[in-house]
């Protein structure tokens, strides 16, 4: 993208070069124990109905969302910078950076981002009213806020929620880029309240969102997203650093298109 990515394949989240020795310091990977759930439903280009969070996930049993590398960018003061302390971030509106930052406004295909928190003990049938949900993921070039070059002064596209009585939490967003070495994501955290997000304490999970193929080519179809097309020609999911081991339960639900916008759904258990 315009010279971010030309030092080699993985200059944004690094694949697994980058992304095993952070989960490192921060927590080890989490034994997934469990029968496999039914894949969250994608989407054509256009309009589709999306899957029952609750169905999808209780249908062939539960188990956690599967426990994932935060990055080398998270934001959460675990490598560096900590935008979780900062008055502003408790937002559903993440496309503009806040507080002290350059106050610059995210561009892109408008994506509504909606994640259910549910209990995994419970076989996903109970929602996680007042936990809450930390999210960050690159711009339509494929640059993390607050620390890619360009945008070190700004802080959009993260953002915390707290769930409401349906365990959910609602984001308004862009559709990411796709960067070299790396399928198309977004990054998302979990915590038992709010206060503990806002404080940067004690995370319960850490996992990614994947994104549908179809969606992603109708998306960098679009103005703006041109370097994207040429770095996803070269990806797969299967092949994904993070997501070969498996992504049916990281993938998003889709509807909605390139004109209105998107929203990608998914059912979060811990």
């Amino acid at each position: 993208m315009n010279g971010r990515h030309d030092e080699g394949p993985h200059e944004h989240d690094g694949g697994l070069s980058h992304d095993l020795p952070v989960l490192a310091r921060r927590r080890m990977i989490r034994l997934m124990a469990g029968a496999s759930m039914v894949p969250l439903v994608g989407c054509t280009a256009e309009e589709k109905t999306t899957a029952s969070p609750s169905s999808s996930a209780s249908a062939a049993g539960c188990a956690e969302i599967p426990e994932e590398t935060a990055g080398p960018f998270p934001g959460d003061g675990s490598n560096g910078v900590n935008v979780l302390k900062e008055s502003g971030v408790v937002r559903s509106d993440i496309t503009r950076s806040f507080g002290d930052s350059a106050g610059g406004t995210a561009e892109g295909v408008p994506l509504t981002i909606i994640l259910t928190v549910v209990d995994a003990a419970s076989g996903c049938d109970i929602p996680k009213q007042g936990a809450a949900v930390y999210v960050w993921h690159c711009d339509r070039e494929g640059a993390y806020s607050l620390y890619s070059d360009g945008v070190t002064e700004e802080n959009y596209l993260r953002g915390v929620q707290e769930t409401d009585d349906k365990g959910q939490v609602t984001f308004a967003s862009i559709f990411p880029g796709c960067y070299q070495g790396r399928w198309p994501h977004l990054h998302f955290e979990v915590y038992d309240s709010l206060a503990d997000a806002t404080a940067a304490t004690s995370i319960t999970n850490t996992s990614q969102l994947a994104f549908p193929k179809d969606v992603c080519d109708a998306v960098y179809a679009t103005d703006g997203y041109g370097a994207s097309v040429r770095n996803l020609s070269g990806l797969s999911l299967e092949d994904d650093g993070i997501f070969s081991d498996g992504h049916d339960r990281q993938l998003a639900a889709m509807t909605g298109g390139t004109g209105d916008g998107y929203t990608a759904t998914l059912t979060v258990p811990v």
